[in-house]
């Protein structure tokens, strides 16, 4: 049995081995990480050896935690992708290529219908009515779109929205306020089965759904790379942020907002960015902390994303498709049973 895992931003982890009366036999681990000392090498294949071929990923982890000698040093890799490895090779964790990926483009809607949107194809993949899929927005008018847990008020210029004519929404996921317009942003959404990150902890799986997409702007020219937790960079600033949800039924909902050009002034009017949101950034104005993807590449932005679509299709597989007019009526009308109201919008105040 053999299994892969490529760490993100790190080295790849092989895992060969046999099951034998139901116990891992005959272990090799390899790849082209690096060791210290080279000795413990034999450590870590006798912790796994024996093992149940039922462990879970704990299980491994905690095994090799103990085998392991203090002071090892594991460089460019670690015991979660040892475990990984060797889950892949019992055929119990899962990589992108053991799924069939659609792939659609949405044309340009409301931000409380993206919202729902997001909502209604995260159950459907859960529940078996849609393949695991990404799809990439399209925004309709300028909108503000806070984290689930922030405060509207400590947040937002309400003022100074409508004095522009920016909608402000509220999602569903965590994290910071967004600014877009349409065209100045590139937006997508992962709706990815749970057991494709299961054996990771939640920070590694952020920076595991976003390889692709850092592979894609480095063919457009842009030295992309995670900042834990969530942001995408590059050496002249971030570029982008992401949000998680973890659903019922095994699935997990991971979107991106990336500036492709943005209105920085603007940006300043209508969101209330203090002191405190920037001060362990080492600058002075948040407005400095985006470099968006139009100035370091100089492409049109239709480009960039279908240079994106190639990339995942390429790395990950997936086919196009669409929405279907039932999954259009039940985002339509979750929009205005929830992504629409106040009391929604308002419930952090």
């Amino acid at each position: 049995m053999h299994g892969e895992y490529k760490v993100v931003g790190g080295k790849m982890v092989v895992a060969d081995l046999e099951v034998r009366d139901g116990k891992l036999a005959d272990v090799r681990i390899s790849g082209d990480f690096f060791l210290e000392p080279a000795e413990a090498l034999t450590d870590i294949t006798a912790a796994l050896e024996g093992l149940p071929a039922g462990s879970s990923s704990e299980d491994i982890i905690t095994a090799l935690d103990q085998g392991i000698p203090a002071g090892t040093a594991l460089v460019g890799f670690s015991v979660e992708a040892i475990a990984i490895a060797v889950r892949r090779a019992l055929g119990v964790a899962k990589g992108w290529r053991d799924y069939e990926w659609q792939v659609i483009r949405t044309d340009p809607l409301a931000p409380a219908m993206h919202l729902a949107l997001d909502d209604v194809l995260a159950r459907d993949v859960a529940a078996g009515k849609r393949p695991p899929t990404l799809r990439f927005w399209e925004w309709d008018r300028p909108a503000i779109i806070i984290g689930n847990f922030q405060s509207l008020s400590n947040e937002v210029d309400l003022e100074a929205c409508d004095r522009l004519g920016v909608q402000v929404v509220r999602r569903v996921t965590g994290g910071g306020a967004m600014f877009v317009e349409p065209g100045s942003a590139i937006t997508y959404s992962l709706y990815a089965p749970g057991e494709l990150v299961g054996d990771m902890d939640f920070a590694a799986s952020y920076a595991f759904l976003d390889n692709w997409v850092l592979q894609g702007l480095k063919d457009v020219g842009i030295d992309a790379f995670y900042k834990p937790l969530n942001d995408i960079a590059s050496p002249k600033g971030k570029i982008g942020g992401a949000a998680q949800k973890r659903y019922a039924g095994g699935m997990v909902l991971h979107h991106v907002t990336m500036s492709y050009d943005m209105d920085a002034a603007k940006m300043m009017q209508v969101l209330r960015i203090g002191r405190e949101k920037i001060s362990d950034k080492g600058i002075t104005s948040a407005a400095k902390r985006v470099d968006p993807v139009r100035s370091q590449t100089g492409l049109p932005r239709e480009e960039v994303i279908e240079r994106l679509v190639s990339t995942f299709k390429a790395m990950n597989g997936g086919t196009d498709g669409g929405l279907s007019e039932d999954e259009r009526a039940r985002a339509e009308a979750l929009a205005a049973e929830q992504f629409e109201t106040d009391a929604w919008l308002h419930k952090v105040g």
